[in-house]
């Protein structure tokens, strides 16, 4: 052993326990590795950056970008709204959420495709009487399983193309993981929705990545085209069951009727009067085609004594084709539109005054679009509905604006969490240019970064992703951690480290056989994918698994499959996937729960994909 192994071995080695001992965030660890190989003589200065222009690292940053897209606007909300059973019994139900999360994961970014579906997943565990965990395990297993289904769905897919395309000159392209990939997931997602209840423990949720803060009041116009034309107050209230939203008055002619007969029709142009968790409102918004009422452009002779044009992007481009594609002015320094929510302090200036009279679409450029109130429903129009100290407002606008609003009025803004009203125009421009996306790197008309880069452009000249966001929309973390590690793995290689690692196994314990090399592979990667992230056991196996192929003289790309679908496969423990964690309190679990599921789910992974490793990449 030479001194340069001998100490790239000790940064390894001290690597994978600062990793495994979770001290310090995982991109610290790896820039103290890339760091220590620098001052060691084993990473030149001059490359020591090269990693942050990786083609994998590049894509990794594209994806989540896109992800957002996808997720802001909407597009995934639909899919799920038409992929997914509104009646069926809890087998059918879990079975067509995780395949829909397995789905959306092989396209974007699993913890993104995570994060959309969790609210969907609890309230299917109400619906059917089942602890939060029963459904939210099967899901979050599910989009990790999915990922490993084609180049983009998971970082240690694109890392490992990064090293096929170092060996051999050519990466791997966007369908070369599915054959293996695609009968792993199907197989474990077969087995996590038969066996996933019986296998998870039922406990109640210790707290969620949401927050309650009651049920709002708000007021949704039936624009001409709207699904709810012609129904009944009946059928619309059998629509709004499903997403736990009531309908509890309209407005006809300015004119509001409480508590309206369910026989009565509803017409264009009218207002209903809706109680919703602010989390349905999308999906309120979406099933019935209706637009929020305070989100349209006012007429002369509203409330407000000077009209202006609202803030707010249009919610639901539902309208017909003549009306006016309500998007807002663009602002003085581009401000960005959000939706916050605001709880009025004690004291507050606004108390016993209304919208209207606050002229907040005049003063402020914000629309006042939903209430919450504990213990009482309000009987007038929101615009003049006068405010109390604890009512929560959902109010959007101008981020600035929002922050000026706020600290003049004795306002504060709630945690903050994801709030998304749909805008069809959006979702279907985001789902394009994902479509395009791919499609010009799965038919090799573009490398995989230049055509998810073009695909980050696309999307901020249309805005389905502002430019403000982009940077906010990276996973920053991750994206320090690939580009630290490559070359750490490229000094691994360079010095004869990773051969080295390899001709020990394989005397040791794999005895020279190339199968059984191939299986201490793949289970030595899933287990260090269990204890530390994903994207970084990809950098550190990859060498070795190189390494071993060459010392035996066998395809290479058995071995690279092997780690991807190790690295992908993290089901033992919270911390080996982000979208493990995210799981933890929401399912009211313990570190020492995901074993039970994730045992016999990685046995199973094993036990299908190494035949067909054999088979599809021969050795």
């Amino acid at each position: 052993m030479t001194t340069d192994q001998a100490l790239i071995l000790c940064i390894l080695a001290a690597t994978v326990g600062m990793f495994l001992w979770g001290r310090w965030r995982h991109d610290m660890v790896a820039l103290g590795a890339l760091l220590a190989c620098v001052v060691a003589g084993l990473v030149a200065p001059d490359v020591a950056f090269s990693g942050f222009g990786h083609p994998a690292v590049v894509t990794v940053a594209c994806v989540l970008v896109l992800s957002r897209g996808l997720q802001t606007s909407g597009a995934v909300n639909v899919l799920a709204r038409h992929a997914l059973p509104s009646r069926g019994g809890p087998l059918l139900s879990l079975a067509a959420l995780t395949a829909l999360g397995a789905v959306l994961s092989g396209f974007m970014n699993n913890v993104g495709a995570m994060a959309l579906l969790m609210p969907i997943a609890v309230q299917m565990a109400k619906r059917h009487e089942l602890s939060p965990g029963q459904v939210l395990m099967p899901l979050a297993f599910g989009t990790i399983l999915g990922g490993m289904t084609t180049l983009i769905g998971t970082p240690p897919n694109l890392i490992v193309s990064g090293f096929r395309a170092q060996t051999t000159g050519s990466a791997f392209v966007m369908f070369d993981f599915t054959p293996v990939g695609l009968a792993v997931a199907a197989a474990g997602v077969l087995f996590v929705v038969l066996l996933g209840r019986k296998l998870v423990p039922h406990r109640k949720q210790q707290g969620a990545g949401d927050f309650a803060t009651g049920a709002y009041l708000t007021e949704a116009r039936v624009v001409e085209g709207s699904k709810a034309a012609g129904m009944t107050l009946g059928q619309v209230e059998s629509v709004l069951d499903e997403v736990g939203a009531q309908v509890v008055g309209l407005v006809r002619n300015e004119v509001r009727l409480i508590a309206p007969h369910s026989a009565r029709r509803v017409h264009t142009g009218d207002v209903l009067v809706i109680e919703a968790e602010v989390g349905a409102l999308a999906d309120v918004l979406s099933r019935l085609g209706l637009k929020l009422e305070e989100s349209i452009k006012p007429e002369s002779g509203d409330d407000e004594s000077e009209p202006v044009e609202p803030a707010a992007t249009p919610v639901d481009n539902t309208a017909g084709a003549g009306e006016q594609d309500a998007a807002e002015p663009e602002k003085p320094g581009g401000d960005e539109i959000v939706l916050t929510e605001l709880a009025v302090l004690p004291g507050s200036v606004i108390t016993g005054r209304s919208a209207s009279d606050m002229q907040l679409r005049t003063r402020y450029g914000l629309n006042l679009l939903a209430v919450s109130r504990e213990g009482s429903s309000a009987h007038t129009r929101l615009r003049t509905l006068a405010l109390r100290p604890g009512d929560l407002l959902l109010m959007q606008g101008p981020a600035d604006a929002m922050g000026e609003f706020a600290g003049d009025n004795s306002c504060v803004p709630l945690a903050k969490r994801d709030l998304r009203i749909p805008d069809k125009r959006k979702a279907a421009l985001a789902s394009l240019v994902m479509v395009l996306a791919i499609g010009g790197a799965a038919f090799g008309l573009l490398s995989a970064a230049v055509s998810f880069a073009l695909g980050v452009l696309a999307s901020m000249a249309l805005r389905t992703v502002p430019p403000r966001s982009v940077y906010t929309a990276i996973d920053w973390p991750v994206i320090v951690l690939l580009a630290a590690l490559i070359p750490v793995a490229g000094a691994m290689a360079a010095t004869g480290t990773a051969d080295l690692i390899a001709r020990f196994l394989l005397t040791t314990l794999a005895r020279g056989d190339a199968v059984a090399a191939l299986v201490m592979v793949l289970v030595v990667t899933m287990f260090l994918s269990d204890l530390m992230n994903n994207a970084a056991t990809a950098a550190v196996m990859c060498p070795i698994a190189l390494g071993t192929a060459a010392a035996l003289g066998v395809n290479p790309d058995s071995f690279l499959m092997a780690v991807a679908i190790g690295a992908s496969c993290a089901f033992l423990t919270p911390i080996g996937h982000q979208n493990n964690t995210l799981i933890l309190g929401p399912g009211g679990f313990h570190f020492g729960d995901y074993w039970r599921l994730g045992l016999p789910l990685e046995a199973l992974v094993v036990a299908v994909s190494l035949p067909l490793l054999l088979i599809i990449w021969p050795l």
